[in-house]
């Protein structure tokens, strides 16, 4: 009987980190499996795959909870009442809005404000038209995303033209963008900014690319005093945010709260108050959103007990095996950057896709495309995805990823994409 030759050090070593490689996989999937339980909606439909975060996220068993208990046991106006329900409601607001900016890690937080909102959109018109247009004079430069989400370019476009009707003549000018990544071209930023720059707005992440769009560059590029407003509908409980880093000295950051695990109708404007005037929202502030605030606040707690980190991982690994897999396929054109979509590609550090991949079919229109999908059980996004500058036949589509997302479900969508190939 010829018997096992034994494994030499090199090989020993290499079937060493397999196993733990092994076993790191396998606490990530428990680790996901506990963390897909507690949406019920996800739970209730396990022949369907929702694979549209980026336009809303789904939401966890603690959040609904929140809401409820809030609901039945001290709904009441903020700040207008004296009785104990109205002094809880009031005490929730505001330690949500304590909540933001630990959540974000906020290096100065008795300085810095929070300013609750409908959502990403009303929060970067606030900033325009509450902070901008104060704040520009005749001859100031802005710089502005001209191929992000609308919401990030229509608000600068409104402030201009309410400044030009009242004789100040602001100059719009496009931020520029590398041909080939997407990214934004932080070199030829830096050339573009000139003494009367006065702001600058930027997009974490792209809503329709996934790409990380290296916020942390444009700092340098533009120098210590521009202001820069950034979009993070899309990076918000969905990566890692830390404001105390050199790399996010920003002036201020909005984001939907319905995209990060929170109920609809629901948003956050923080602002640094460092550069340019202190923020103050104008007119009187009604009544806010409460059950929407405190669906927020457990959101929050609930994404920073599940890990950033470690949601980043998982749909980083989601989004890996989509590209892989869908790039080996013939008639499919995968959007945004072309490095790095394959797992075995030489350049894994190019693959910057955050849980968002966006397509198109060769053949068959997207929205067609998105119509057979919904049939084999596929939840997607399939038009032109609100992208500035984009037309109805400019459509794809989108397929957009969360921590309740799980390999199989790729698979599968996988196998229904190669069956139309």
């Amino acid at each position: 009987m010829s018997r096992a030759r034994p494994l030499t050090g090199t090989a020993h070593e290499e079937a060493e980190r397999e196993a733990a490689r092994q076993r790191e996989q396998q606490r990530e999937a428990a680790w996901q499996r506990g963390l897909r339980e507690q949406f019920p909606i996800v739970t209730a439909h396990p022949e369907s795959a929702y694979l549209d975060s980026a336009a809303t996220s789904q939401k966890p068993r603690a959040v609904l909870d929140a809401v409820q208990t809030y609901l039945t046991t001290s709904n009441a106006n903020a700040g207008r009442g004296a009785y104990p329900w109205a002094n809880r409601t009031t005490e929730l607001v505001e330690g949500a809005r304590e909540r933001v900016k630990e959540f974000l890690r906020d290096p100065e937080p008795e300085r810095s404000t929070v300013h609750f909102t409908s959502g990403t959109t009303e929060g970067l018109r606030t900033v325009a038209r509450d902070w901008l247009v104060p704040y520009l004079s005749d001859g100031d430069e802005i710089l502005v995303p001209f191929a992000d989400h609308r919401a990030n370019l229509d608000p600068w476009l409104e402030a201009g033209r309410l400044l030009a009707e009242r004789g100040v003549d602001v100059r719009v000018r496009a931020v520029p963008y590398q041909a080939v990544s997407g990214d934004y071209d932080h070199r030829a930023l830096g050339d573009l900014v000139g003494p009367r720059t006065r702001f600058v707005a930027a997009t974490h992440v792209h809503h329709v690319y996934g790409g990380d769009m290296n916020v942390h560059r444009i700092r340098a590029a533009v120098g210590p005093d521009v202001p820069i407003c950034v979009d993070a509908a899309q990076s918000v409980g969905h990566l890692p945010l830390d404001l105390a880093g050199a790399g996010l000295d920003v002036d201020f950051v909005v984001f939907s709260g319905h995209k990060a695990m929170a109920l609809p109708g629901t948003g956050a404007l923080w602002a640094r108050n460092a550069r340019g005037p202190a923020f103050r929202p104008a007119g009187w502030q009604g009544t806010p959103n409460t059950a929407g605030v405190v669906s927020l606040r457990a959101a929050l707690d609930w994404l920073d007990a599940a890990g950033a980190d470690r949601i980043a991982r998982w749909t980083a690994g989601l989004t890996t095996r989509l590209t892989d897999g869908l790039s080996r396929l013939g008639p499919y054109e995968i959007l945004g950057c072309p490095a790095s979509l394959t797992a075995d590609s030489a350049l894994p550090a190019a693959q910057r896709r955050h849980g968002i991949v966006t397509f198109r079919h060769q053949d068959i229109p997207s929205d067609d495309l998105g119509f057979i999908l919904y049939s084999h059980g596929f939840m997607v996004r399939a038009d032109s995805l609100c992208q500035a500058g984009a037309a109805a036949e400019d459509g794809s589509v989108r397929v957009s990823l969360h921590v309740y997302n799980t390999e199989e479900e790729i698979d599968r969508l996988l196998a229904a994409l190669t069956s139309l190939a």
